[in-house]
């Protein structure tokens, strides 16, 4: 039963994007095999919640330079047995960023992402099954930098690769021009 919402999304975001029908297929294909997708403790990988934010103007995202990985990436984290993971990424955001004013721009899936993350102390190597959302801060953009982040920015997004070459950044930036540009 906890696993229905997500699987209810993956295959809506699977409909609309058939060109990432690879990653999606993953994705489901980890949910279906792996009723304890959403905890933690499941060692080959897990769900995890990332909002990809924009700022009022839709023309700057909010990133985090994390600790632990040492690149800029969207905020985002552990489902830690939660699996509503539109709730998580909003959670994470907040946690991440203290951002109070956040708007979800579609309750649909923005993004879907597999990726490695390597071992660390007592932890093994593993994947994230990451699924992203996107949001607009509608309110103060200021910011405070969580334990978890070496620093937070407003990024010009026509400037992100000044920031991260990874493909996936890219990806969402360009979804969310579109988007964003859609509703105007």
């Amino acid at each position: 039963m906890h696993r229905n919402s997500i699987r209810n999304l993956l295959r809506t975001y699977l409909g609309s994007h058939p060109d990432e029908a690879d990653t999606a297929r993953r994705v489901i294909d980890f949910v279906e095999g792996n009723s304890d997708c959403f905890d933690r403790s499941l060692d080959e990988g897990h769900i995890t919640g990332s909002a990809w934010i924009v700022d009022s103007s839709g023309t700057n995202t909010l990133l985090t330079h994390h600790r632990k990985l040492g690149i800029w990436l969207q905020l985002g984290g552990h489902a830690d047995g939660e699996s509503d993971v539109l709730s998580v990424a909003m959670d994470e955001a907040f946690e991440e960023s203290g951002l109070t004013n956040l708007e979800v721009v579609c309750e649909e899936i923005f993004d879907l992402d597999v990726h490695g993350i390597p071992a660390r102390k007592n932890e093994p190597a593993h994947f994230h099954y990451d699924v992203r959302f996107l949001f607009r801060q509608t309110g103060a953009e200021d910011y405070i930098v969580s334990e978890e982040s070496h620093d937070l920015a407003w990024v010009p997004m026509a400037e992100l690769e000044s920031y991260t070459c990874e493909w996936s950044m890219r990806r969402m930036r360009d979804k969310a021009v579109r988007i964003l540009s859609s509703k105007e």
